[in-house]
């Protein structure tokens, strides 16, 4: 995203330098939150920064995204019950009990995943349920009490947030009443950090075709149109009834890890792109 910034700064540089002044404004937001549900781009929103239309320069690989699935934060409590580890028959591990409830959780994942939206290409799991950070048990000769488990859960694109989480608080409660254990100590689930819905561009929006030529003639080629299975500030754009895609330099693939990088030229490419996506939506007086 960074890189995309740069692009977006450096295409609107290109037209001042010139001295191009466009019959309708260009403005650049730059938000933070992003990644703990968009606070910063609602607060932009609410202030009255709007628009006809919107890119956000998100690394696409050389694709338009015209849709983003959703994802919701989570932390589960599972309850076990202590004993000596020489006679763990006598105790309940709340490792095992976890063991136990992600497996339901990864079939659960599984029919999540049908009649995924065909822009989601290649991609496995575009409304994933993965676990990132578990905790349990105090000392390695006792049978573990207590594990608290953290997670990301995906929204369907379509979905609504409510109807997402009570799916999910669903499918919780019937995995703990299968259990006897669980059933008597049910898992406390709390939803915790930032909510992102889905959301896309209107089906037929002339946005994506504007888009798609500026890049074929900024030297970027022919693109693809694909969702991601990530959640993003386009859902609060399109909430506020402004079209809204992404395209900008740099592989999603590659974020969030040590091997993170973004070529010079899918950055210059882009900044092209953007400069003549500007004149072209916004008119030279």
């Amino acid at each position: 995203m960074k890189a995309g910034v740069v692009s977006a700064l450096a295409a609107l540089a290109a037209l001042r330098t010139a001295g191009v002044r466009l019959v309708r404004p260009v403005a650049l937001h730059g938000v933070i939150g992003e990644e703990d549900g968009g606070l910063g781009a609602w607060a932009a929103i609410r202030r009255g920064h709007l628009g006809d239309l919107c890119v956000i320069p998100e690394p696409t690989a050389g694709a338009v995204v015209t849709a983003n699935a959703g994802a919701l934060t989570f932390r589960l409590e599972v309850e076990g019950h202590a004993a000596h580890a020489a006679m763990r028959d006598r105790g309940v591990s709340a490792v095992e009990k976890f063991a136990q409830l992600h497996a339901g959780l990864q079939e659960f994942e599984a029919e999540r995943q049908r009649d995924a939206d065909p822009r989601f290409t290649s991609t496995r799991y575009p409304y994933g349920i993965s676990i990132g950070r578990i905790q349990a048990g105090d000392w390695a000769s006792s049978v573990p009490d207590r594990l608290v488990a953290e997670g990301r859960y995906g929204v369907r694109l379509g979905e609504p947030v409510a109807v997402a989480r009570q799916v999910f608080e669903d499918r919780l409660a019937a995995l703990c009443a299968a259990d006897p254990w669980l059933a008597e100590h049910p898992v406390r689930l709390t939803w915790t950090g930032g909510a992102f819905a889905s959301g896309q561009l209107p089906a037929g929006h002339l946005l994506l075709p504007a888009v798609r030529a500026a890049v074929a003639d900024a030297g970027g080629g022919t693109t693809e149109e694909r969702a991601i299975a990530a959640g993003s500030d386009l859902r609060q754009y399109v909430a506020a009834g402004i079209p809204t895609l992404h395209y900008g330099p740099g592989d999603l693939n590659l974020a969030h890890g040590p091997l993170e990088r973004v070529p010079v030229a899918e950055v210059v490419t882009a900044a092209r792109a953007f400069a003549l996506l500007a004149l072209r939506t916004c008119g030279v007086r």
